[in-house]
């Protein structure tokens, strides 16, 4: 997962249960950036695309590399809101890339993304997905104050997802993380993560947290 990995790393947990990995032969990761979702299904042994907007090799390979999966990798530069397959991939796979995509409040691109992705699945496939959630007050003005994209991303929320969601069936999702995000080094978010775990996850709604995961299917 790369980064805040406690706080994402429940997303891995989700799709290793909820799949049945001996029927998935292709996949596709999108928003790739250094691969990570593209080195999970290689080293399954799955012929993989590895995809981002541009230079997807260049930042992506080096990872592979050290793992010896390149032979199952294959880096196409691709705009996820206008995927060149169809009815092609078994899984598609992202982390954390709607908001991005949706900058300048475009909704509509957002839900593009997920027509597209449905457009490319096999019938009977599955997206696994994990993206940033608009989640608390707190969050919203943390991120407009600390983070240089706070003020431009589109965060999601529960029920947009739905609505990003509506053809597809199947549809497994969760929710996670309240004050993980707010540590400034992997070793701070690994350490609020515990209080999330065992005080926030359970007693906040779930439209205050920050992430949600989850699967869901193509109909056959």
């Amino acid at each position: 997962m790369q980064w805040d990995i406690n706080s994402w790393s429940p997303a891995l947990h989700k799709w290793e249960k909820g799949i049945d990995w001996n029927t998935v032969e292709t996949g596709l990761e999108l928003g790739a950036r250094e691969g990570g979702l593209s080195l999970y299904l290689a080293l399954k042994g799955k012929q993989t695309v590895c995809s981002d907007l541009m230079e997807t090799q260049k930042r992506a390979e080096a990872l592979h590399l050290k793992h010896g999966v390149e032979s199952r990798i294959e880096y196409r530069n691709i705009n996820a809101a206008e995927i060149p397959y169809e009815n092609h991939f078994d899984v598609i796979l992202f982390k954390s890339i709607i908001g991005g995509i949706g900058q300048n409040d475009n909704f509509a691109i957002q839900k593009q993304v997920f027509d597209q992705i449905y457009k490319a699945l096999k019938p009977g496939g599955k997206l696994l997905f994990a993206e940033n959630l608009v989640a608390s007050p707190l969050h919203c003005w943390f991120r407009k104050k600390f983070t240089r994209w706070g003020g431009y991303w589109r965060y999601v929320t529960l029920d947009e997802m739905a609505v990003f969601l509506e053809d597809f069936q199947q549809i497994q999702m969760e929710t996670t993380g309240f004050m993980a995000t707010f540590g400034r080094s992997e070793k701070q978010r690994a350490f609020l993560s515990f209080f999330d775990r065992f005080i926030f996850n359970p007693i906040l709604p779930k439209k205050w947290k920050y992430i949600c995961y989850g699967i869901a299917q193509k109909p056959v």
